[in-house]
This record gives structure tokens, C-alpha cells and sequence, in this order.
């Protein structure tokens, strides 16, 4: 019985032991939260001169466009895609099926 008394006073100890160290942890993560904490972000705004200068601009990118796309009226085809030879693909097949037989080879 005195064994068991021994082992709950143990255990009170470290549970006390570890009851400082959570509160040292909590102490630090508070102190240090403000400053690593979550971040808000602000989002930056934009007078109305400033959004109106940027309107602008585009009016006249686009209107530039609009000016040079009128004369030019040419229709470039797209090119053709790259087609193998049967032949080309016959020899890559050989060549495929001897790497193959050279590991099968090492296996066995």
C-alpha cells in the first residue's frame, strides 16, 4: 500500500512538473503571438485621379489596336504538325525491343 501512495505522489510531481512547463509555453506563444501572429492585409486604394490615369491609358491601347487591326487583314494558316515516318517508327520499335532484351537478359 505504501508502494502506491509513493507512486501517486510520483505522479503528482510530474503532473505539477509538467503543469509549469504548459504555462511557460503558453506565457511564451502570448508574448511572442502578437508578433508572429496572424497578419491582416490591407489592400492598397487607388485615388480616383489614379484609376482614371489607368482608364485612360487603356482607352488609348485599345483604340490603337483597333486603328491597326482595320489595315492589316492577313490570315496566317497554322502550321502543320510533325509526322513520323513508318520507317522512322519501325526503327524505334527495334531499338525499344533491344534495350528490353538486354535487361530481361541481366535478370535471368
Amino acid at each position: 500500500m505504501s508502494q502506491l501512495a509513493g507512486v501517486v505522489q510520483q505522479l503528482k510531481k510530474e503532473h505539477d512538473r509538467l503543469t509549469k512547463q504548459i504555462q511557460g509555453i503558453s506565457a511564451a506563444l502570448s508574448a511572442f503571438g502578437a508578433a508572429y501572429g496572424k497578419r491582416t492585409a490591407r489592400r492598397s486604394r487607388l485615388s480616383a485621379a489614379g484609376r482614371e490615369r489607368i482608364a485612360a491609358a487603356q482607352r488609348m491601347r485599345w483604340s490603337n489596336l483597333k486603328k491597326h487591326s482595320g489595315q492589316t487583314k492577313e490570315v496566317t494558316a497554322m502550321p502543320k504538325k510533325r509526322t513520323m515516318s513508318a520507317a522512322g517508327r519501325r526503327r524505334i520499335v527495334a531499338a525499344q525491343k533491344l534495350r528490353w532484351a538486354k535487361i530481361r537478359a541481366k535478370s535471368a
